[in-house]
């Protein structure tokens, strides 16, 4: 098995799949941007340079790492959670606009196709978080998996970490938050269910659009909203409180399903919901640009400068406070048909309060 050296750490590959096309069904990302952190990079300078050949092996590739630590401590006053832990670096559900793609960079990788194909396991990532619970002076705070990427992607059918962290979770009797968009999820149904039944669960399920074709394109391995919502009923019917993110909202793309995306949530069983606007940091700037170009080239520039106004004349925002609801007419009048939709199909319905008294240090079992 080849070893390959990062900068950061030893990785292992594993598994490589599928063949280019001209377009590459089934990526978000079309394109690898640069990576700032490297001196040096082997690129295509044109396509009929006989030594300047693509790489002739752009499928998924998987990568083990083993990480001293897997909890991180959430500084920003937007996030409702104290703790996130990602058993994943890297997602294969490849939605063009997502944040987390400048992470893959410090990683000596690129943002843009290798984040949905060059992924990293973390397989001790359970061990991780026992031993974390366990520290002398730690107390129960909120927790939440996928603060960066989605743990039920599909990489979680064959690796199983994601389960393994839920079983820490329900061992210590400790709250758990999650937000995916994989119908994965239902397979730990079981350990859910009785993290709920203390009131030591909450589920988020993300539906970014009800259109199929822009789903295909712009999320391309997740499930489809059909799933999605058809999860929030699964998991509402054995007692699991769900809320739906309508995240993110792209003001010209998607911006108009708001009412629809919250009726179909509420009507499956979700009591809560939450949106964020979007906004393209870092390289994620250039790969959406890409992407929009390439997929919705007619409304490419009235999408791209509805960004740019919701954001202050900028479509990357890191400012505290705002960069998740963005400013302007253009944001305001989002957040007002958000609220207004959401008071019509949620009322003062909300996720119900975690029960940290539940926690019991030792644990119940022995998992380890």
């Amino acid at each position: 098995m080849n070893q390959i050296t990062s900068p950061y750490i030893t990785l292992r590959r594993l598994t490589v799949i599928q063949s280019m096309e001209e377009y590459i069904k089934g990526r978000g990302s079309q394109i690898n941007t640069p990576n700032r952190f490297l001196k040096q990079e082997r690129v295509l300078e044109h396509f009929e340079g006989i030594d300047e050949l693509p790489d002739p092996d752009p499928g998924t590739e998987v990568f083990v790492d083993h990480p001293k630590q897997i909890v991180n401590k959430v500084e920003s006053t937007d996030l409702p959670f104290l703790y996130s832990l990602n058993p994943y670096q890297g997602c294969e559900h490849g939605c063009a606009y997502c944040y987390a793609r400048n992470a893959h960079t410090f990683w000596g990788i690129s943002a843009g196709l290798d984040f949905e194909r060059k992924i990293i396991v973390k397989p001790n990532a359970p061990k991780l978080l026992e031993e974390f619970i366990n520290k002398k002076n730690y107390q129960p705070a909120t927790m939440s998996m996928s603060g960066n990427t989605d743990c039920y992607q599909p990489l979680e059918r064959q690796y199983k970490i994601t389960r393994g962290l839920l079983e820490v979770f329900l061992k210590y009797r400790h709250p758990v938050g999650i937000i995916t968009k994989n119908a994965l999820i239902l397979r730990d149904i079981d350990l859910l269910s009785e993290l709920a039944a203390m009131q030591l669960a909450r589920v988020y399920i993300s539906i970014t659009t009800l259109d199929e074709e822009l789903r295909r394109t712009m999320e391309p391995r997740t499930s489809s909203s059909e799933n999605r919502l058809k999860t929030i009923r699964n998991l509402t019917d054995k007692g699991i409180p769900v809320g739906v993110m309508t995240a993110p909202i792209i003001p010209g793309l998607n911006s108009d399903e708001i009412p629809d995306l919250l009726k179909a949530a509420a009507d499956h069983g979700a009591i809560a919901a939450g949106y964020t606007m979007v906004r393209l940091n870092g390289d994620v700037k250039d790969i959406f640009s890409d992407w929009l170009q390439k997929n919705r080239p007619d409304a490419a520039k009235k999408v791209w400068n509805h960004i740019r106004h919701a954001h202050g004349g900028s479509v990357s925002d890191s400012r505290p406070g705002i960069r998740m609801r963005g400013e302007g007419n253009i944001a305001q009048s989002v957040n007002q048909l958000f609220k207004l939709f959401r008071k019509k199909y949620f009322g003062e319905s909300k996720m119900p309060d975690y029960d940290f008294t539940k926690f019991q240090r030792g644990g119940q079992m022995s998992l380890f």
